[in-house]
């Protein structure tokens, strides 16, 4: 009998083809999202699953799925996935980078200036009939991009990314803060300034979120960091859902703390805080980073490049591209 595998969301047809030549796939065409003991059933006999944000895979799903032996995630982040309880399970998990850097960077810089530039609230006011005139001098202003200081948190690869467009796109200061300094010379190829949070937040005039979630980060901004920003300062998270309280932005945005926000991403999404749909200075967009046609077969064919070399199968096998734990492979 051919290995099992679960493919948990809808995918490209070509990509199940591929998985298909090796595997028995179940899969996922509606792309119904499935509840925790669906998951748990369907992943009973299953030697490998590509998986989503959608899914949590953790200690007590493993614990019920004893067959399971690789998770490849589609995306650069994996804090769905409890990565210690499944290295020690023996279980692999890999996942998806390098392959949407520039597409999220792109994004990132976008949401960063429809934010800045409040585009969103003038395009609901123009659908809703209220532009009945021009030349207003207070119509919509908001706070120029070029030669403005965009602050980064978090200098991964998507970071320098979107530094390296501020500066070099837009003229732009560009500092940063991360858990460990870069080198001089990645520094100087981003033409960005290391500087502690605290300078971050106090002088960025656009300050930008790209640092992955951890349990360390929860909230890592929160009233406290927002009460610290320019009142004219814009904020724009395409990192996670959970680094930022949404309650206190969305509390921040109606008491003008700082001038606007563009969000990605969202705490326990994809419900959103109600607070955040009723204030009017915010971008709202359903995760979508990495949501270019390109970029997303690109991330999908890459997990099926590692759940085929996982469980042993192609010109890789036993040597999936982008392991997490690769100590696993070690064993």
């Amino acid at each position: 009998m051919r290995p099992s595998i679960l493919v948990t969301r809808a995918t490209f047809p070509d990509i199940t083809a591929r998985l298909r030549a090796h595997f028995d796939v179940e899969d996922n065409p509606s792309d119904t999202p499935w509840s925790r003991d669906e998951l748990r059933g369907r992943l009973q006999g299953k030697l490998g699953v590509m998986s989503t944000g959608s899914e949590r895979i953790d200690a007590s799903l493993l614990d019920a799925c004893p067959s399971l032996k690789a998770v490849c995630n589609v995306g650069v982040g994996y804090n769905n996935i409890d990565v210690a309880a499944c290295t020690r399970r023996g279980v692999l998990v890999t996942n998806t980078p390098d392959v949407l850097t520039e597409t999220t960077a792109d994004f990132g810089f976008a949401l960063m200036m429809a934010t800045a530039r409040r585009i969103t609230e003038s395009e609901r006011f123009l659908r809703g009939g209220g532009w009945t005139r021009t030349g207003i001098y207070d119509m919509f202003v908001g706070s120029d991009v070029y030669g403005a200081t965009l602050g980064i948190l978090g200098m991964g690869r998507i970071g320098q990314a979107i530094a390296r467009r501020g500066a070099a796109g837009f003229g732009m200061k560009v500092i940063y803060h991360n858990r460990s300094r870069l080198p001089e010379a990645l520094e100087s190829g981003c033409g960005a300034r290391y500087v502690d949070k605290q300078t971050l937040l106090k002088e960025a005039d656009h300050l930008v979120l790209v640092l992955p979630y951890s349990p360390s980060a929860h909230h890592v901004i929160g009233a406290a960091e927002l009460s610290l920003m320019k009142p004219t300062a814009t904020l724009t998270n395409i990192a996670r859902g959970g680094i930022v309280d949404d309650a206190a932005l969305a509390q921040a945005l109606r008491d003008r703390t700082i001038a606007a926000a563009g969000l990605d991403v969202f705490e326990g999404e994809p419900d959103i805080h109600p607070d955040l749909l009723t204030v009017p200075n915010v971008v709202l967009t359903p995760h979508i980073g990495s949501a270019s046609v390109r970029t997303r077969l690109a991330m999908a064919s890459l997990t099926a490049d590692n759940l085929i070399a996982a469980l042993g199968f192609g010109t890789s096998a036993g040597r999936p591209p982008t392991p997490v734990n690769p100590e696993v492979l070690a064993d």
